[in-house]
């Protein structure tokens, strides 16, 4: 680490200030989780200590309010509540489905979930989840309005599914009393000029998503989110084809590193947290438990330490992370 990273880095640690990190796949990548979560409790040392977890999302299979990603989670959503309980995190159901209709709201599957988690911190009497309060992230105004209605005590995020590109439409949306945070495009994350110009209150109201790989030039991307809320739905409907350069080789770490919006750790510790921002988005939801493991360390380890999380996680038996 250079002098002025260190220097950096000793000014945010006697600040207090911290990043919190939304990590993807909490029924998708519920394994996973069960060898990480004990190892980030019981090693923290092995991780930097001017970040948390600030939440865990994701969605069961076959849930049609789910969106962004057609999920493969099949994970017992007890057991996910459980893990996620005793650990003190908070829980985020993606139900980000764009094209819902009225009838689409009393869907017996999602209304249970929500059911169940909007009072997960009343189940025990856990010293971490006494103040432990889960989320929705969603796209529909219909499905808001239905949450906010049915489950208030589910805190809302405004889901990166709307393609916030236009920055005053994302001041807009920041604005709104509706949603708790507000993940914009990824186009709009090194826009220091304006983004330095909000109100502390606003900043903590971002969410930025970090490692997205996606053509930073793509102008169908609200299109490809709209492809996946209709196979949620079973709508019979064209497979979307991504006509960005190289969209048909799928996630590389080392792409998205190389997309103009890649938010690394150094610029985490360096202009986001001076900033004034908090809230930091890894995607990957779609993605192998191998490379959700490779975001784990790059965002989350020390180098020196890596190779300690890496042997823990290859070494249970009970993962398969490919």
């Amino acid at each position: 680490m250079n002098t002025a990273t260190t220097a950096t880095t000793a000014n945010i640690q006697n600040n207090n200030l911290t990043a919190f990190y939304h990590l993807p796949g909490l029924f998708e990548f519920y394994e996973l989780y069960r060898i990480f979560l004990p190892l980030f409790r019981k090693h923290r040392e092995y991780f930097y200590d001017w970040c948390e977890i600030g939440s865990i999302y994701g969605a069961p299979s076959d849930c049609i309010w789910g969106g962004g990603r057609t999920s493969f989670g099949y994970s017992d959503p007890e057991d996910v509540l459980d893990l996620v309980r005793e650990y003190g995190i908070s829980a985020r159901l993606t139900f980000s489905n764009s094209l819902l209709r009225e009838e689409h709201l009393t869907d017996k599957k999602c209304n249970e979930l929500c059911k169940m988690f909007e009072h997960a911190s009343d189940a025990d009497n856990s010293p971490h989840t006494h103040q432990l309060q889960n989320g929705v992230i969603v796209h529909s105004e219909l499905l808001l309005n239905y949450l906010q209605k049915n489950y208030p005590d589910l805190y809302l995020i405004s889901s990166t599914t709307k393609v916030l590109t236009d920055f005053q439409d994302f001041l807009t949306e920041i604005n709104r009393e509706d949603f708790r945070y507000i993940v914009p495009d990824f186009r709009l994350n090194k826009v220091f000029d304006k983004l330095d110009l909000m109100s502390q209150h606003q900043k903590d109201k971002v969410e930025f998503l970090c490692n997205e790989c996606c053509w930073f030039g793509c102008k169908d991307r609200k299109i490809c989110y709209e492809s996946v809320s209709r196979k949620n739905l079973g709508n019979p409907a064209p497979e979307f084809h991504c006509a960005s350069p190289d969209g048909g080789n799928g996630y590389r770490f080392s792409k998205a590193m190389e997309n103009p919006g890649f938010i690394s750790v150094d610029d985490i510790q360096n202009i986001y947290m001076p900033m004034g921002f908090s809230n930091f988005k890894i995607e990957g939801r779609g993605l192998g438990s191998a490379l959700i493991l490779e975001f784990l360390l790059y965002y989350m380890t020390k180098p020196e330490y890596q190779l300690h999380v890496r042997e823990e996680i290859y070494l249970d038996n009970m993962l398969d992370l490919f």
